[in-house]
Parts: C-alpha cells; sequence; structure tokens
C-alpha cells in the first residue's frame, strides 16, 4: 500500500484545512517545491497535489506552484482542484503530471468524466469526497444529496484509475480515518481505492491496509506535516 503525501496549496502556499474550511487554515511552508523534494527524499513514490483555490473557483489558480512541485521532483506526481473542463485535464497531463483528480465534475457533468477517461484511460482519478456519506462539491463548500455509494455504482464501467475517497469530517483532525465507511466505499468500487482523511498513527495506516487488495494507497497530510506520523514509520506500517 502506497504512503501518498499531500500538497495542499492555497495562495501559493502549503497549507493544511481543518475539515476543509478555507478560514481554518495552518500555513506550513512558502517554498512548496521544498515541500515536494523533502517527501520525495523520504521515499515517496507519489505526491499528492491539491489546487485549494481552484476547487472552490472551479478553475487552476496554483499553476506556478504545481509547476514547480514538477521540476523539483522525478516521482510521480497527481493533481486535483478545480479541474473542469478537457483542456485543463490535458493541460496537466501533457506537463507531466501523472494523473488527475475529477471531482466536482464527476457529479456535475457526466459527457466531460465520460470523454476524460476514454482520452485518458486510467489517468483519471475519482475524488469521492463525503460528508455523512453524501458527496461535498465545489471545494466542499456545497454537499449534493447523492450517496457515494450510488455515485461508484454508475460509474462502474468507466476507464477510472482509482478512487480517492476522503471523509470531510475527519479531515485535518488527526481523529483516525472512517474504517467503516472506507470499507463500504472499498466493497461497491469497481477500482482501486485510496484512502484520506483523518489517518494520524501507524495503526491507522495497518487499519486501512486490513481492508484488502483493493486498497492502493492512503494519502496522509496534517500527521505528516505536524511531525505526529513519522514517514519511515509509516512506510512500515503499509507494507
Amino acid at each position: 500500500m502506497l504512503v501518498i503525501p499531500a500538497i495542499d496549496l492555497k495562495d501559493g502556499r502549503c497549507v493544511r484545512l481543518r475539515q476543509g474550511d478555507m478560514a481554518a487554515e495552518t500555513v506550513y511552508s512558502d517554498d512548496v517545491a521544498g515541500v515536494a523534494r523533502k517527501w520525495q527524499q523520504s521515499g515517496a513514490s507519489v505526491i499528492h497535489v491539491v489546487d485549494l483555490n481552484g476547487a472552490v473557483e472551479g478553475e487552476p489558480r496554483n499553476l506556478p506552484q504545481i509547476e514547480a512541485v514538477m521540476k523539483a521532483v522525478s516521482v510521480k506526481v497527481q493533481v486535483g482542484g478545480g479541474i473542469r473542463t478537457l483542456e485543463t485535464v490535458r493541460r496537466y497531463l501533457n506537463a507531466g503530471v501523472s494523473r488527475v483528480v475529477l471531482g466536482t465534475a464527476a457529479l456535475t457533468d457526466r459527457a466531460f468524466l465520460e470523454q476524460a477517461c476514454q482520452e485518458f484511460p486510467r489517468r483519471i482519478l475519482l475524488g469521492l469526497d463525503a460528508r455523512d456519506g453524501k458527496i461535498a462539491v465545489k471545494g466542499w463548500t456545497a454537499v449534493s444529496d447523492i450517496k457515494a455509494i450510488d455515485l461508484l455504482k454508475k460509474l462502474s464501467g468507466y476507464q477510472i484509475g482509482a478512487v480517492i475517497y476522503t471523509d470531510i469530517s475527519r479531515d485535518g483532525m488527526l481523529s483516525g480515518p472512517n474504517l467503516p465507511a472506507l470499507k463500504e466505499v472499498v466493497e461497491f468500487s469497481s477500482f482501486p481505492v485510496i484512502a484520506s482523511g483523518g489517518i494520524t498513527r501507524p495503526e491507522d495506516l495497518r487499519a486501512v491496509r486490513s481492508l484488502g487488495p483493493r486498497i492502493e494507497g492512503a494519502i496522509v497530510g496534517k500527521a505528516l506535516f505536524d511531525g505526529k506520523l513519522d514517514f519511515q514509520e509509516a512506510l512500515k506500517a503499509a507494507s
């Protein structure tokens, strides 16, 4: 199972939010490329980058920083946040990003999702961000009536690379993952699953890994930045 460090970008800086609240941020660094290099040197094989401004505003807002990350590391970089057009998908993937995450667009523009998957099979990740089991959109500023499980069933035939499941109530709270919800997603998903939200301790990673071979990885953010989880310990727990 992969341990995937997250770099969340807001206003050009590396931050973490509490439960996706744009007003509740902790700034960790102005040197985004340096943070990416640190995770590569620690042993990360994939880095997860989120454009938080882009997620809310609907188009990329931290492109210079994302481009700096791409130049700084040789490992795979996956990017999400504000990707709502095929042009943006192409721009990222042609620039060397390994995979892009579609969240809001997967719910609101099925034709776009389908076209993106056809043009870039297995390089599109489905971002399932849920609050009480229902999908949140637009940078988590709105919650739909659609259950994450129901959307998964509808998209079972798509050429999606993996599903990133985030429990918003756990995100940035250092309270552990929502294992029952994650287990349900694993059971209903036709795709590999990446866990996100609340992963804090080595035992959290072991618990996620125990959900079975469909679990591809776990995204870890605040626990790494706050030093509550050592990256080498995390790698051991995940393997």
